[in-house]
């Protein structure tokens, strides 16, 4: 990417940041130049230059206010929040355990909570504040032999609007982009081989599935001035819906 946005100076930190989507956004901030610090609990091999690694797992509030604590220290600063971190393997609900839903609550809702907390002190009354929650279409609608992520995803959005109408008052703004159908190195596990996406991706109002790309623009917009007054959003980023099934079911095909 080589965005027009100007974050020069800005301090961002990326939750999963280390490959995938939010690889994608981290470095579509860093172009755009602000200082990146991504997360996770295992360092990677490389990342490209400008983008520094702290090992956390912020399903853990105090290992997530440390991480908050210790990037805002280093920088003196904290602008903006990528809650990216997230994922689910498919299970079917009726056989998923407590120990199973619990996980994935942990990681796609409680971990941007605790982000947040912890971030509020250091961001409140700046200036140029900036949250973003990665949710999914899967907040939005039915998400079977994925429930509980769906229901992470959509408590995530209301997080979002809540943390917004509470954090407005002292600067902060919080958003959502709902993430559609993406592709990423993961792909295969949910979509199937290639030629499934290929078809996947005809059957989408742009006649493609996602890429990191396309969310990492909507996260520079949303992180820039140019949204100053954009906050409590849900941006569907999601090349125009998927195609309800029952126009095929119409048709006989």
């Amino acid at each position: 990417m080589n965005p027009a946005i100007d974050l020069d100076g800005r301090v961002a930190i990326v939750t999963g940041g280390t490959r995938g989507l939010g690889l994608c956004i981290a470095m579509a901030l860093a172009d755009a130049g602000a200082r990146v610090v991504v997360c996770g609990r295992n360092a990677p091999d490389a990342l490209p230059e400008g983008i520094a690694f702290r090992a956390a797992d912020i399903r853990d509030p105090e290992q997530a206010k440390g991480l908050v604590d210790g990037v805002a220290a280093k920088f003196g600063r904290l602008d903006i929040l990528v809650n990216n971190a997230g994922g689910s393997p498919q299970a079917a609900a009726a056989d998923a355990s407590p120990r199973f839903f619990d996980a994935i609550l942990k990681l796609n809702l409680h971990s941007a909570m605790y982000m947040a907390q912890a971030a509020h002190a250091h961001m409140q009354g700046r200036g140029h504040a900036s949250i973003v929650n990665i949710a999914s279409v899967a907040g939005v609608r039915p998400a079977p032999m994925t429930a509980a992520y769906g229901a992470a995803k959509a408590g995530l959005i209301n997080l979002t609007q809540s943390l917004a109408q509470e954090w407005g008052p002292v600067g902060i703004r919080v958003n959502a982009i709902i993430a559609g159908l993406m592709q990423t190195e993961n792909a295969a596990e949910t979509y199937g081989d290639a030629e499934a996406q290929a078809a996947i991706g005809r059957s989408m109002p742009l006649q493609r599935m996602g890429t990191g790309d396309d969310i990492a623009g909507a996260v520079l917009w949303l992180c820039s001035d140019l949204a100053g007054w954009v906050s409590g959003a849900r941006i569907n980023v999601d090349g125009g819906g998927e195609r309800p099934y029952f126009l095929d079911l119409v048709k006989g095909t």
